[in-house]
């Protein structure tokens, strides 16, 4: 019989694979996991041999000063160190042993002229261990463990899917099967954790049992989550091809792993250990190569979404091109670094992090009103903090300093919190203010007024431009992007909306977008019968019409219902969930405020308002100011909307875009929104608040869908966008189901009603499990139509009860019923894309329902068209009729049906 020799197919084909790789392609070498002392949890042979090679002398003199204790004296003291401090601090800094400074990790040197020091750095051993026992209390292990120079930095959990098991299995045995009370799992000691199969990557860098919480270490593909097919190999090789090689690990250990403190609401102060997920460490390294190879007087847009960690792929950068060389190494490239942020307050969070980075104390210099950038420069400030209003003298001083290079980074160049930039702009523009304010327009925004002061001054050739931003403008892509050989302009970098989404760090605020339609009918109240040009006319009276304070108090109405109803009483994010209210103007911000607390009041709700606009409003007579409104100052405003009893913020331009609130579920939009204002404003929602936001509400008084779906294509590569339905639908849903015959209305009602009372969990399953046996002997096509169909039910019937006040108890028990039947139904056969939520109509006063859109990611990139310029003209004709006429197509064109009650 011949024996033939068969690939390996399990777990340990993968590790052999990565091994092999790790040790003849980047120059590892193999350990035995026997080499590993469990209890100080390190490689004691190879660090001696380490030290050995590199500091003979100070080893030498350690040896003479504890004698025959010396391995005892120095282990101890080495893992107390780093039990304290944390590998990260241990490698980039060693530690002090009886007064003698031990050196654990060498970096690599910027210059390959300084000879000694790539000398030491090539001495750094990294080695790789397969089946790691890492417990005195038992034999469990890592599939495979990186150490460097004796200590372990990285533990793999491999599953390869052939052994039908995949990364989320890897996930789950970190989770239930590793201690976190193991002295090797304490919180510092460890870089990362992988879980890995053949298709993707996750990371953490702390283990806390159930609780462990993974992040995605992937490519990307087609610009959503996941990684592209290798031809050559399996997907997740670039983590032992890319990531791993000593170089790679070596700058990840220099330059990126960090130690962070964040305060929590109550001030308590928690750690975290950051490593940086692949799209940062990509735009990065890519940014410092092209800056390396073409030096200063070069553009690069990043356009990374909302979730991306943006703050600190720019603390990363501007730390390194501090430090970076020219392609001869001898010559840095830029003299300082200049960081733009668009608040007003500066950015806290780049500074600490720049800060943990820098080598000599006070490199890192914030600008406020009592510095200016010249002083920062001469006194040799590296990398220097300030904000968008400074940035014209930014401009003028690098200008001047011809002999100095900078590098300018521009921290999400797209519009402030206050919009007090846009409303100076306007006023200085027009003394037309209130025609401004009320006409829906474009936003004037800081990426308008950033793009306006560079071409002032034009593009300096002594500075590079580094521009980060989720939502790029036109005439952004065209000054920072890259223009390509048709002629066309992108980022240098990107990770999409889509991609963000996918991967699960914002939500989709598309899902659940639902539109109202408003109907009104004018009278003509004077005798005589003036002429008007009906465009303006029109544009008018709907304008006159929304501001009615009459038709502001039915939407302000139907707002607090659905509040109250479906997310407060929902308990929507854990009981915290808060809403914004988007208007058209100062006045209807006022407006809504007031009857806002009105109906508040008298209804007794157990929450508050909060109005935000800029500057003094004068409405019937009366001066009006945020502080005057709310009575609690300006600046109090997003510190006193973090409290409960604060729930509704309504704003006019203020707080519509750059305003960073987890606990936004639900947006009331009336107000004109289109292109790049409408992401901005509805993407205030879709930052996560883990475990407990799930989804997030839009309803529309305003905006058509489409129009929306528009607005959003270039930044989610594509959008589909569903049809509406009739309000049937439901209807004819549930009588497809019920023809199955798989339960009755008898056993429907008993359900609902033991899962109300409380009744111990076997009942429900009983009475579940009649109509589980009957629905396994339904043909495998019915099984799967069956399902789909509950789904889509379930789905449809949780949303719309949000908006409609079904009055039929029966649908609520069928909901129930069929939420909990649709857990217990397993089919062979997956089931193919969910259903889409279709629309359905209801007229309630003067407003009528129009129907739920959820809009889907697609898969073609859209784009951008280019600014328009006006190249001369005449005045528009205008086209005159009485004021009846105009009145009465106004009433045919946005009438409907009246009752007694309208």
């Amino acid at each position: 019989m011949i024996n033939h020799k068969t690939t390996n197919t399990t777990e340990e084909g993968l590790e052999s694979l990565i091994e092999d790789y790790l040790v003849n392609q980047n120059g590892y070498i193999q350990r035995d996991y026997q080499d590993y002392d469990r209890e100080l949890c390190l490689d004691p042979k190879l660090l001696l041999h380490f030290l050995e090679k590199t500091q003979p002398r100070k080893l030498e003199k350690l040896k003479k000063y504890h004698g025959d204790l010396f391995k005892k004296r120095f282990f101890k003291r080495l893992t107390d160190q780093i039990k304290r401090k944390g590998i990260v601090e241990i490698l980039r800094k060693g530690f002090i042993d009886s007064n003698i400074k031990i050196q654990l990790f060498f970096d690599k040197p910027v210059s390959i002229h300084n000879k000694k020091e790539q000398e030491h750095y090539k001495q750094n051993i990294f080695a790789v261990v397969r089946q790691l026992h890492y417990s005195n209390r038992n034999e469990k292990k890592f599939d495979i463990s990186i150490i460097v120079n004796g200590l372990p930095i990285i533990h793999c959990e491999l599953k390869n899917e052939l052994t039908n098991q995949d990364v989320k299995d890897a996930i789950r045995q970190f989770q239930k099967d590793r201690d976190p009370k193991e002295e090797l799992f304490k919180f510092g000691r460890n870089l990362v954790f992988f879980a890995i199969d053949t298709q993707f990557i996750y990371m953490t860098t702390q283990l806390k049992g159930k609780n462990t919480f993974f992040l995605p270490f992937n490519k990307g593909n087609q610009n959503g989550a996941g990684n592209p097919p290798n031809p050559s190999g399996i997907e997740t090789s670039y983590l032992w091809e890319e990531i791993l090689t000593k170089d790679s690990l070596t700058e990840i250990i220099q330059n990126y792993v960090q130690i962070v403190s964040e305060k929590d609401d109550k001030g308590i102060e928690k750690k975290k250990l950051i490593f940086p997920r692949y799209h940062q460490l990509d735009v990065v390294k890519k940014i410092l190569h092209h800056a390396k190879e073409n030096g200063t007087g070069q553009t690069y847009l990043v356009q990374h979404s909302a979730g991306s960690g943006k703050t600190n792929s720019i603390s990363w950068l501007a730390h390194q091109l501090v430090g970076l060389h020219d392609k001869t190494n001898t010559t840095n490239i830029f003299d300082s670094v200049i960081v733009i942020t668009d608040r007003v307050v500066l950015d806290k969070n780049i500074q600490e992090n720049i800060k943990q980075f820098q080598q000599v104390k006070g490199t890192v210099a914030a600008i406020d009103k009592s510095k200016n950038l010249k002083t920062a420069l001469e006194e040799g400030k590296k990398i220097i903090i300030t904000t968008i209003q400074k940035f014209p003298y930014v401009v003028e001083e690098i200008g001047d300093l011809k002999k100095s290079k900078f590098a300018i980074i521009i921290d999400e160049a797209h519009s402030s919190q206050s919009g007090e930039t846009a409303g100076k702009m306007n006023i200085t523009l027009s003394d037309k203010q209130e025609y401004i304010e009320d006409e829906f327009e474009e936003e004037w925004t800081d990426e308008d007024e950033i793009v306006r002061i560079i071409k002032g001054r034009k593009l300096l050739k002594n500075a590079s431009y580094f521009a980060f931003t989720a939502t790029p403008k036109n005439k952004t892509l065209e000054l920072f992007g890259e223009k390509q050989q048709d002629g066309k302009f992108k980022a240098f970098h990107l990770y999409s909306m889509r991609q963000a989404i996918e991967e699960g760090f914002i939500l989709d605020v598309l899902k659940n977008y639902t539109t109202y339609s408003s109907y009104y009918s004018l009278l003509k109240t004077i005798e005589d019968d003036p002429k008007y040009d009906k465009k303006r006319a029109q544009n008018k009276l709907k304008n006159y019409v929304e501001s009615d304070k009459h038709a502001i108090k039915i939407k302000a109405e139907i707002m607090l219902t659905h509040f109250y109803d479906s997310v407060y009483k929902a308990h929507k994010i854990n009981g915290l969930a808060k809403a914004m209210v988007v208007t058209q103007s100062i006045k209807n911000a006022i407006r809504y405020k007031f009857v806002f607390d009105e109906i508040i009041k008298t209804r007794n709700y157990p929450f508050k308002s909060i109005v935000a606009f800029s500057g003094t409003k004068k409405l019937d007579g009366v001066e009006y100011t945020e502080t005057s409104i709310n009575k609690f100052s300006t600046l109090a405003i997003p510190k006193e909307f973090k409290k409960k009893k604060f729930q509704f913020l309504i704003v006019a331009n203020k707080f519509q875009t750059g305003f960073d609130q987890p606990l936004l579920h639900t947006m009331y939009v009336d107000k004109k929104l289109a292109g790049v204002s409408a992401v901005q404003t509805l993407s205030r929602l879709n930052r996560i608040f883990s475990p407990y936001k799930e989804d997030t509400f839009v309803l529309d008084f305003q905006n058509d869908a489409e129009v929306i779906g528009k607005s959003f294509e270039p930044y989610f590569e594509g959008t589909i966008l569903s049809k509406e339905t009739d309000p049937n639908k439901l209807f004819d849903l549930q009588d497809s189901i019920d023809n199955f015959q798989l339960y009755s209305e008898e056993q429907v009602k008993e359900f609902s009603d033991k899962l109300l009372s409380g009744v111990s969990v076997d009942q429900l399953h009983a009475i579940l499990d009649k109509s589980v046996e009957f629905f396994k002997e339904l043909s495998e096509d019915d099984q799967v139509d069956f399902k789909i169909k509950v789904k889509s039910f379930v789905r449809l019937y949780g949303f719309l009860s949000q908006i409609i006040p079904y009055v039929n108890p029966y649908l609520e028990r069928l909901h129930l019923f069929l939420k909990y039947l649709s857990n217990k139904l397993i089919t062979n056969t997956p089931d193919p894309i969910t259903g889409i939520y279709e629309s359905i109509d209801m007229e309630s006063y003067k407003t009528q329902y129009e129907g739920i859109q959820e809009i889907n990611l697609g898969d073609s990139v859209n784009e951008l068209n280019p600014l328009t310029y006006e190249a001369g003209g005449k005045k528009a004709d205008e086209e005159k009729d009485l004021l009846s006429n105009i009145i009465q197509v106004f009433n045919e064109r946005f009438g409907t049906e009246f009752d007694d009650n309208d």
